[in-house]
């Protein structure tokens, strides 16, 4: 493996809040060297606690938080920059997200990122890819709780990712509630899960993928439990095919009931989804042509201490941050300004300098993300292009961002204009995101004109919430419109009751 170079002394956390299980790994990255300092896993089945109206219920939320509390005991001590925290499909479909992240945050200590199924199919074939190297292309899949990632790659390179909302916790809830096993249940459940995966045919069976995939391998989760089963049954080494997923079903069948399944190498933890799992596996062996699918090394805790690891490093942070790359493709794909983005990052970010001195690295980047795609709806509409832009931001599939992020990147593009009450609540709240678009907004101002600025024409000064802004001599007379624009701007900052501010004119 060769890993990026951190400081030897640098350990990193990552947290994997899926759908079945909670996991805490800590590592440390030493040269080549991947080194577990600590794993904790719990059973949460947050998924199990989610209604068909998409609410999460009260008692899978205090599952979570109890866990995430425990998992705070363990971090003591360690830094924002040193840990993150990722929430998978459960989250990505509850309605009372928002809630729940709040609450967690609180127990654990730490941001929580809800990533989107492409980022976290890419970060599984990360830790799979760091951890079990090849140059051969390879088929790797991770059936969880609620979701299916498949991804087809080469190298350390994904070459197609994908998730679909299948998986061990949702098809056992669905088709075998009351932990009863039956011919009927099992054969409903495999055509379920091959109408979700149909579309995934053409894309990753081993007839009509391109390139062919020449392995198989299964990420942690469901592959894991059921090749711990057949090798403790002594029916396999741990190789899952569909011969021994058969004698697995055939077992299920035998015992009538989940609380009568006792086979060697299954856990407690894994009795009330492994039918789920088993149709899942089963479909995907016989459709997709894979004749045995050996369980992988690497999951996705691995690749998020592998993303943290490359962000963190600051002697390569502008090619190892897959952010900036993806911050470059959508600036491409939508045939941005990049000259004016250009002008407006760089005087929001010397704004920012003035406003939030001791902010963090990722505040500021934050930022300048937001600026270099503040006009990404351009490509939309002219007319109201702020708001064209905060929908694409908000909704597009962006490699290394999480859901979370895109979503602040949106809010930032939707305020860069117009009134402050549609983010009135949010600013309230956030006083990071107060000073960030306080800076994107008055950037966006002085650059009005597309063409050079004097970056030191505005100088601000702040105190808890009073902003005083002056300009330099002169300015404002040769401006005209600025001054326009600038006398609006505070404004809207006074009727918001946000700031204070006094406007120093020449």
């Amino acid at each position: 493996m060769n890993l990026a170079a951190v400081p030897a002394s640098q350990t990193l956390a990552a947290i994997d809040m899926g759908s079945n299980s909670f996991r805490l790994e800590i590592a440390r990255l030493e040269g080549n060297q991947y080194k577990r300092q600590q794993y904790l896993k719990e059973t949460v089945r947050l998924g199990g606690g989610l209604d068909a109206d998409g609410t999460l219920s009260e008692e899978a939320i205090q599952r979570g938080l109890a866990c995430l509390a425990r998992f705070a005991a363990a971090l003591q001590g360690f830094s924002p920059e040193q840990v993150r925290a990722v929430a998978t499909q459960t989250l990505r479909e509850a309605r009372n997200r928002d809630d729940f992240l709040a609450r967690a945050e609180k127990a654990l200590g730490f941001p929580i990122e809800v990533i989107s199924g492409r980022e976290e199919a890419r970060l599984i074939f990360a830790g799979v890819a760091r951890l079990q190297p090849s140059e051969a292309t390879r088929l790797v899949i991770d059936i969880g709780g609620r979701s299916t990632e498949m991804i087809l790659g080469r190298g350390r390179k994904p070459l197609k990712a994908e998730s679909f909302q299948i998986g061990s916790v949702s098809l056992s809830m669905r088709f075998f509630p009351s932990g009863e096993f039956t011919p009927e249940a099992f054969r409903a459940a495999q055509i379920a899960a091959g109408a979700e995966l149909e579309e995934a045919f053409k894309q990753f069976s081993r007839q009509h993928s391109k390139p062919a995939w020449t392995e198989a391998l299964g990420s942690s989760g469901t592959v894991g439990a059921v090749s711990q089963l057949l090798a403790g049954s002594g029916i396999t080494d741990g190789t899952v095919t569909t011969e021994a997923l058969r004698w697995c079903i055939e077992q299920c069948l035998a015992a009538g009931h989940m609380d009568k399944l006792d086979l060697p190498g299954l856990k407690e933890d894994r009795r009330a989804v492994v039918a789920g799992g088993l149709c899942i596996l089963y479909t995907l062996l016989t459709q997709f042509g894979i004749e045995s699918l050996k369980p992988a090394k690497g999951a996705l805790r691995q690749g998020v201490v592998f993303d943290l690891a490359e962000r963190i490093n600051p002697g390569v942070r502008a090619t190892l941050d897959l952010r900036e790359q993806s911050v470059r493709m959508l600036q491409q794909r939508f045939l941005i300004d990049t000259a004016q983005a250009k002008r407006v990052q760089a005087q929001a970010q010397a704004f920012y300098r003035q406003l939030q001195p001791q902010a963090t690295p990722e505040l500021r980047r934050e930022l300048g993300w937001a600026a270099a795609l503040h006009e990404i709806g351009m490509m939309v509409s002219h007319h109201d292009h702020h708001r064209h832009s905060a929908y694409l931001l908000s909704h597009v599939d962006a490699a290394g961002f999480s859901q979370n992020q895109l979503q602040r990147l949106g809010d930032l593009a939707l305020g860069q204009r117009g009134g402050l009450r549609k983010l009135q609540d949010q600013l309230q709240a956030d006083e990071n995101l107060l000073w960030q678009l306080l800076a994107l907004r008055l950037a966006v101002v002085q650059c009005h004109a597309r063409g050079p600025v004097q970056l030191d024409a505005l100088s601000l000064q702040r105190s808890e919430r009073r902003l005083r802004i002056e300009t330099k001599p002169g300015w404002l007379l040769a401006n005209p419109l600025a001054d326009y624009l600038l006398r609006g701007e505070v404004d809207a900052w006074s009727r918001s009751k946000l700031l204070t501010v006094d406007f120093r004119t020449d």
